[in-house]
């Protein structure tokens, strides 16, 4: 009997994403993983809150990251490296006031999905299933799930969502693997707006780079490398 094909979870996250935001860094970023081991990770994660006596409870947030939980970021961040069924992949666009919407015919919103496709597109593979999980931030998350899924699954001529099977809203505490991309997708747009006030947020950004070949968060990581990838995407002229 043929094998079914395995299901992956996508768990999505994006920072200073909309036009009118302060800064001008912006970030999409995903933390995915076999269906199968969600419940394997997320428990691991759970022992390590506890075993820094962090309450179980305690949402991961990177805009709540404080220097006195720096050695418990540490150690996530570790985890993250050394578990084999987790995987990064993230985009940064640079300086959203070069980009040039009227020239290219489109608006913000659909520069949104284009920079999510270009995320996406290197880790979904055609003969597997996707299940998206995107935080729930507005009262327009529904329609952005919607046009999101469509916009995939038609990109990759899925015209019956088999591959792009559910795109789907959830809240951020009910996932510790996507409060895992809050702090990844954090880390790497803090880097990029070249900050560093915080000492607990300098602590994951220096442990992430550390694992790194190029020790570094402000140019894009080798295609080849898969654990933690992603792109720093500038317009052309």
């Amino acid at each position: 009997m043929p094998q079914s094909p395995k299901l992956i979870n996508v768990y999505c996250d994006e920072s200073c994403h909309l036009q009118s935001n302060e800064g001008h860094v912006m970030a999409l970023g995903a933390v995915y993983c076999p269906q199968e081991k969600i419940h394997k990770i997320t428990e691991s994660i759970r022992l390590l809150k506890a075993q820094y006596k962090i309450k179980k409870s305690l949402e991961l947030k990177w805009s709540k990251v404080s220097p006195s939980k720096k050695e418990f970021y540490i150690s996530l961040i570790k985890y993250f490296f050394s578990e084999p069924n987790l995987q990064y992949r993230g985009i940064i666009i640079p300086d959203k006031r070069k980009l040039n919407h009227l020239k290219y015919d489109q608006t913000h919103d659909d520069f949104y999905y284009k920079m999510y496709f270009i995320m996406l597109r290197h880790i979904i593979d055609p003969s597997k299933i996707y299940h998206f999980y995107l935080d729930i931030k507005d009262s327009q998350g529904g329609r952005k799930t919607r046009k999101l899924q469509e916009f995939l699954a038609n990109t990759i001529y899925d015209f019956n969502k088999e591959c792009v099977e559910k795109v789907q809203q959830i809240r951020s505490h009910e996932s510790e693997l996507l409060q895992l991309c809050d702090l990844l997708t954090g880390a790497i747009t803090y880097a990029n707006r070249h900050l560093s006030n915080n000492l607990g947020k300098m602590s994951i950004v220096n442990e992430i780079k550390s694992k790194l070949p190029k020790h570094d968060l402000t140019c894009s990581t080798s295609f080849n490398y898969s654990k933690f990838n992603f792109l720093v995407w500038t317009p052309s002229s």
